[in-house]
């Protein structure tokens, strides 16, 4: 028995430790709505009184909108079928899509934080009052938002960043609110810029782990819901592996991660102690975020004598 190759898949049981996300498609179209008609009340008002502050929010809550848009389109294509020509379907394109939000919400502060600039040398009169009324309707508007994407923030990366963009929008509203107060009581009309750059700051803080995750993920890193050494051992604890070598994962989409690697048997085994040996480490695998595994396996004898040479890549 020199190699056996098996098939990538499933462990051929049906069960999944993968997490399932329900019902998430509602709160997309929900959020999108909300937001979107929050965008225009800001802009409208923004405009009126001339509030950097609202116009900045407003912008970056665009920005949101068209986010959660993508992330909707990113969960519907994460569902599609492999093809002759994507054998792993338009998966990938979710971890593509969650780049593309963070970098266009970090190019989006570049220009607030410009004008912001501009405007602490020039500071306007504003209506506090007016400010803080509109900014209370964003807390209520981003609080809700995020409420329905929270039970399934931490099962993909783009329901992640919509929560964490909503969840920062309810804060930067909660600011403003207080901007508006102060303004109203003090006339201190810098608040409104300085307002603006804590919004960016904001901005930076909740966008740079998802850009470092995903594009982690966009160059076949491994994702940080897997463990090497976690695999490692517990695939030599299991009984008639000798050793596991030349392991790669990497994430198929924001949700599922694949993963393949050596497994040396003792050379006791049977073909069909083989093939169980092989159902018994994927089902192992899927309690470590391994959906789709491919195993080679190789004897003892092979390992050490034929293809020791070939163990060094």
């Amino acid at each position: 028995m020199a190699h056996n190759h098996s098939d990538h898949g499933h462990a051929g049981h049906n069960h999944s430790h993968v997490p399932e996300i329900t019902n998430i498609n509602k709160a997309f179209i929900i959020g999108i709505i909300l937001n979107l008609g929050y965008v225009i009340i800001q802009i409208v008002i923004g405009l009126q009184i001339n509030s950097l502050s609202l116009l900045s929010d407003a912008g970056h809550n665009f920005l949101d909108v068209a986010g959660l848009a993508l992330a909707m389109v990113a969960f519907k294509l994460s569902k599609s079928k492999s093809t002759n020509e994507y054998t792993y379907g338009y998966k990938k394109s979710s971890i593509l899509i969650s780049l593309l939000n963070a970098v266009i919400l970090l190019i989006s502060i570049s220009f607030i934080g410009y004008e912001a600039i501009f405007r602490f040398q020039n500071p306007q009169p504003l209506p506090g009052k007016i400010i803080s009324i509109v900014a209370a309707i964003g807390i209520l508007v981003n609080g809700i938002s995020a409420f329905m994407f929270f039970r399934d923030k931490g099962k993909d990366i783009n329901v992640k960043a919509a929560f964490l963009h909503l969840a920062s929008d309810a804060l930067v509203s909660l600011g403003l609110v207080g901007g508006g107060v102060i303004i109203y009581y003090t006339h201190l009309y810098w608040i409104d810029p300085l307002l603006s750059i804590i919004i960016c700051l904001v901005i930076i803080v909740s966008t740079w782990q998802l850009l470092k995750d995903s594009l982690r993920l966009s160059l076949d890193g491994v994702p940080e819901n897997v463990s090497l050494q976690k695999i490692k051992d517990k695939i030599l604890n299991i009984s008639g592996v000798k050793d596991f070598h030349h392991l790669h994962v990497w994430a198929i989409s924001t949700t599922q991660n694949a993963m393949t690697g050596h497994l040396v048997v003792s050379n006791e085994l049977s073909n069909e102690q083989v093939s169980k040996l092989k159902h018994a480490v994927k089902h192992e695998l899927e309690h470590l975020n391994i959906k789709h595994a491919t195993l080679e396996t190789e004897t003892e004898i092979c390992a050490e004598v034929i293809c020791g040479q070939t163990h060094s890549h």
